[in-house]
């Protein structure tokens, strides 16, 4: 009766330090989710107000209010943290509304004006290009946004992701030359230039027939 008694207040007591141990750990995750959030809503204000140059760790775990050491364990850097915290949406134009022959001038056209009117995407190509987080990030705004655009108006759509492909090397490449390593001859050139130079060739990307 006496080891009958004892071995059911040892089952109570694992089962005790099971749920104490299993309530802890989804406590733990719940925290951590927390401050993941606080870290990247406090993150996504500070880089819109100061923009990625000026934003600093310090002033964003301040924001959070919690330590600037939290922010590197989760992030690892601000470049990471940056990638994190951003979301782009390119609003691409609907080419299917427009006539062929002028899909390449438009997708040039809103391009630049994106570059020219949104600093985070600027900033998020300057990190695309020295971190592993801004290249992932990267690859996903061309998955999710460029690619299903080139599938609805290349005529051959298995060859659609090499087509895209080949659009973001000239789109990106401009990007990267105008506006990041503001390469003088790309900086001079005008908008009206920029879009007789590279209009042919992304039309050609979009609406040729496969060589």
């Amino acid at each position: 009766m006496l080891a009958h008694r004892c071995w059911h207040t040892l089952v109570d007591m694992t089962g005790n330090e099971h749920g104490a141990g299993t309530e802890s750990r989804s406590a733990g995750r719940r925290r951590s989710d927390a401050t993941r959030t606080a870290i990247l809503a406090a993150a996504r204000e500070r880089f819109a107000a100061d923009g990625y140059e000026r934003a600093t760790i310090r002033a964003i775990a301040k924001d959070a209010a919690i330590d600037p050491s939290m922010v590197m364990r989760y992030f690892g850097n601000k470049e990471g943290l940056f990638a994190a915290a951003v979301s782009v949406d390119l609003k691409l134009p609907d080419l299917n509304r427009l006539p062929r022959q002028e899909m390449g001038e438009a997708m040039v056209l809103h391009f630049l004006h994106l570059w020219e009117e949104n600093e985070v995407l600027t900033a998020l190509l300057r990190v695309g290009v020295t971190n592993q987080a801004g290249a992932e990030r990267m690859q996903g705004i061309f998955g999710e946004q460029l690619l299903p655009l080139a599938r609805e108006v290349c005529p051959d759509p298995e060859q659609s992701p090499a087509r895209a492909a080949l659009i973001a090397t000239q789109l990106l490449g401009l990007a990267l030359t105008r506006y990041v390593l503001r390469l003088p001859p790309a900086v001079a050139l005008t908008a009206e230039e920029v879009v007789a130079w590279l209009a042919p060739t992304v039309q050609r990307y979009l609406t040729a027939p496969n060589p």
